[in-house]
């Protein structure tokens, strides 16, 4: 990885650094579709994906805007399923109880991967830290929220960003909140906030132009189908992945841009097995790699010589097997009298050039 080193980030049973995979994160959003015995499954179909962590919302409809149908509060010209609802009735929907949480954390816990949320206010950071809820995400929408931002940033727990619609300046006001707070342990995601979003509009460059800018450890918030955009994030720099996951045949508010539990489990592995192959800078054979040396080219006899016998292109030729001289001597020895008798498929030994 190019740049200056980043320190890594210990969490519970992770630890995000250059040299782990992503640390790869399955959310729930409104894919409950109002069910807590359907969330429990989503938790148990992410462990089983392989998911490291697991992540909730955390806000009521009343804390995320008002009961109000003027055109203001409809949700318009995103050519989504969304369209023309009201912003309140899409939260009523969507939104996950907060008693709910607790038995949430506590079965991702029993099967080893970190729960966390995203508050959307400063009342769900208060109820969060009743949890000890260990790491906080900023939602793309909530980037510009400072004092929401000012609230998180007191916990001295990691902070996640999304920075989908971000300016630059947007964004560098986000971290210099957290950072002037003392809170210091910071990622960044690329985020494109669409549902779903294009390949076209996924610009996952930016990811490590962000890390390199921002010095913080930098991944993507994916909204775009598929794993090609977590696999190319994670050739990039990604440190963390995220992506929504549903049941198969499940349809609900976020169910159209969301991974069937197949298909988060072939990304996982996708983006572990992508990681893994980066590897290092290699500039000598790999253990794999030794024995297939072996099957180089080399100067073998094609007829049997006597000693004496000039070498010439009908009785040595450069073939498969490796055994015999490098082909870079075959010039060299070509004319050269044998002062050794060689039967036809002998390698040609290394005394013929010294």
């Amino acid at each position: 990885m190019n740049g200056k080193k980043i320190s890594p980030i210990e969490l519970s049973n992770y630890t995000i650094s250059d040299d782990n995979a992503p640390f790869v994160v399955a959310e729930l959003s409104g894919n409950h579709n109002n069910s807590l015995d359907l969330a429990l499954r989503l938790v148990e179909e992410a462990a089983h994906a392989g998911a490291d962590a697991f992540k909730l919302q955390t806000y009521t409809a009343d804390t995320m805007t008002i009961d109000c149908h003027e055109p203001d509060f409809l949700v318009t010209g995103t050519g989504e399923k969304w369209e023309q609802r009201s912003l309140y009735d899409l939260y009523s929907e969507a939104s996950t109880p907060w008693e709910w949480h607790k038995p949430l954390y506590d079965r991702c816990k029993e099967l080893g991967m970190i729960p966390f949320s995203t508050p959307f206010d400063e009342t769900a950071v208060d109820f969060l830290e009743s949890l000890d809820n260990e790491i906080y995400k900023i939602a793309s929408f909530e980037l510009t929220d400072i004092p929401l931002i000012k609230k998180v940033a007191a916990t001295q727990k990691l902070i996640i960003m999304s920075t989908g619609m971000a300016s630059e300046q947007e964004t560098e006001a986000a971290i210099s909140t957290v950072r002037n707070h003392g809170n210091s342990p910071i990622v960044l995601l690329k985020c494109t906030s669409a549902y779903p979003a294009r390949f076209e509009d996924a610009n996952l460059t930016t990811i490590p132009y962000m890390r390199e800018k921002h010095q913080c450890f930098t991944g993507l918030s994916d909204h775009t189908l598929g794993s090609a955009s977590p696999v190319a994030a994670t050739a990039l720099g990604a440190r963390v992945i995220e992506k929504h996951l549903c049941l198969d045949g499940q349809e609900g508010v976020d169910s159209h841009f969301s991974m069937k539990p197949n298909e988060f489990k072939q990304m996982v592995e996708m983006v572990k097995n992508g990681f893994s192959a980066l590897g290092k800078i290699q500039t000598t054979p790999s253990e794999g790699e030794k024995a297939s040396r072996n099957y180089r080219r080399s100067i073998y006899v094609m007829k049997d010589i006597q000693i004496g016998d000039e070498l010439t292109k009908d009785n040595i030729r450069v073939i498969r097997p490796g055994f015999g001289l490098a082909p870079e001597h075959y010039e060299t020895v070509l004319g050269k009298r044998s002062n050794v008798a060689l039967k036809r498929g002998s390698a040609l030994p290394a005394s013929f050039i010294e």
